[in-house]
């Protein structure tokens, strides 16, 4: 049976478009909409009751879930990993953790070979078809940009790192960029700054520190 989160528009899950996903992670829209259709919707849809997005064209939509398994994918592809392992372990591991995001939990390793997942006894289980147990010194390919909640789903995600003051959060203004301990989107303060208003000001209007401001610029800088 699948996981509440398998829903795939709902309370709190956030809505994003190709341009959204593209600009947070840093990816061209090209790649974002072709992985989208190609491996979400063509490969793991195969086994998914449900559609990994929503719409057509440029009202073509998706979730919070779905954006950090297109960052769990694109890190597993910086280490090595080659697409064809990488669909194979999704659909394993998709039955293996009774979830249709299984990049999405806080399970998942690589040893840039394999794509791993850790068991519920702490032994680290390949994620192939035979599920055989596998000791290798591996390390978390995305947790340092991820908070996970208490039942291992991802909940908030941090694109310039947990020690900047940018957060996603899918419950949070629909899970756009915002500064962190406030509800003011990025967007609004790099569009202040960039139609001529200072730091200072914005820091005023807003009641930010100069870290946050500088940190929503930077961040809008990047993805320009």
């Amino acid at each position: 049976m699948k996981s509440d989160t398998d829903t795939i528009f709902g309370l709190g899950t956030g809505i994003y478009t190709i341009p959204d996903i593209a600009a947070i992670l840093g990816l061209p829209q090209a790649k974002v909409r072709r992985w989208l259709h190609e491996y979400w919707n063509a490969q793991f849809g195969k086994f998914s009751p449900s559609p990994f997005s929503d719409g057509s064209g440029r009202d073509l939509i998706t979730n919070f879930y779905t954006l950090i398994e297109f960052f769990a994918f694109y890190q597993l592809r910086e280490e090595g990993v080659s697409t064809q392992r990488i669909i194979k372990a999704h659909q394993v591991l998709e039955k293996a953790l009774q979830t249709n995001y299984p990049f999405a939990k806080s399970d998942i390793f690589t040893d840039g070979i394999q794509v791993l997942f850790a068991g519920e006894v702490g032994e680290i289980i390949k994620a192939d078809e035979t599920l055989q147990l596998t000791i290798k010194e591996v390390f978390e390919p995305f947790c340092k940009k991820v908070d996970f909640n208490k039942n291992h789903f991802a909940e908030r995600f941090f694109p310039l790192g947990k020690e900047h003051k940018i957060i996603i959060d899918p419950k949070r203004q629909f899970g756009q960029p915002v500064i962190g301990g406030t509800n003011v989107l990025t967007e609004t303060v790099f569009n202040l700054f960039r139609g001529g208003e200072s730091i200072e000001v914005i820091v005023g209007l807003y009641d930010l520190t100069v870290d946050q401001v500088e940190d929503a610029i930077h961040f809008h800088r990047n993805v320009a």
